[in-house]
């Protein structure tokens, strides 16, 4: 089989969330699977960059929220949660995925959509892992309050860090970056002509 796809995203990002409903059919069309990677815009941008976050960016977050939900409206995406809605503490969302990707790895794709429709789709708060049990089930949120967790997440930020990741969402294609959910359509172009 050919090598997954390598999905990064921060459970914080309306864009991860968008490309998180579309990584899996654009990796099936190319007989691939799909890997999903945790990562920390708060490490990647704020603390690496330097950057403000999106909606703290003058001119930028006012386009962001017209664009979020306009991107919403276009493809019918349940979304309750506001873009300047304030933002949860993503560490354990984050770190429960990273400890399934170690531990159940088969719940991989299953936990992160079941996360990003409670926390954008309903608007739930799923700020500490106490949160997350009537979403994931009890033991991958009590998983999300161990060290085990967070010293697994840690590994995948850093990972995502040395793989030159900033952005949610990203995809990795045999190498490749692509940074965007408006790049899932050049995703799909790259592996149908296998590159260029």
């Amino acid at each position: 089989m050919p090598s997954p796809i390598h999905f990064h995203f921060d459970f914080i990002s309306p864009y991860g969330y968008f490309a998180s409903l579309r990584v899996e059919s654009l990796a099936a069309r190319h007989g691939r699977n799909v890997q999903w990677h945790p990562m920390l815009l708060g490490v990647a941008v704020l603390k690496v960059m330097g950057l403000k976050p999106l909606m703290d960016t003058p001119l930028k977050g006012n386009y962001v929220e017209r664009d979020v939900l306009r991107y919403a409206r276009e493809h019918d995406v349940r979304m309750q949660r506001h873009p300047r809605d304030p933002v949860m503490n993503p560490l354990p969302c984050a770190r429960a995925l990273a400890w399934v990707n170690k531990h159940q790895p088969g719940q991989a794709a299953a936990v992160t959509h079941a996360l990003y429709g409670a926390y954008w789709g309903e608007a739930a708060d799923l700020s500490t892992p106490a949160s997350l049990a009537p979403v994931v089930g009890e033991a991958i949120a009590e998983a999300a309050g161990s060290e085990d967790a967070a010293a697994l997440l840690r590994a995948e930020v850093d990972a995502s860090l040395k793989a030159g990741i900033f952005g949610s969402p990203s995809l990795v294609i045999d190498g490749e970056p692509f940074w965007g959910v408006d790049k899932l359509e050049q995703a799909e172009r790259w592996l149908a002509r296998g590159g260029w």
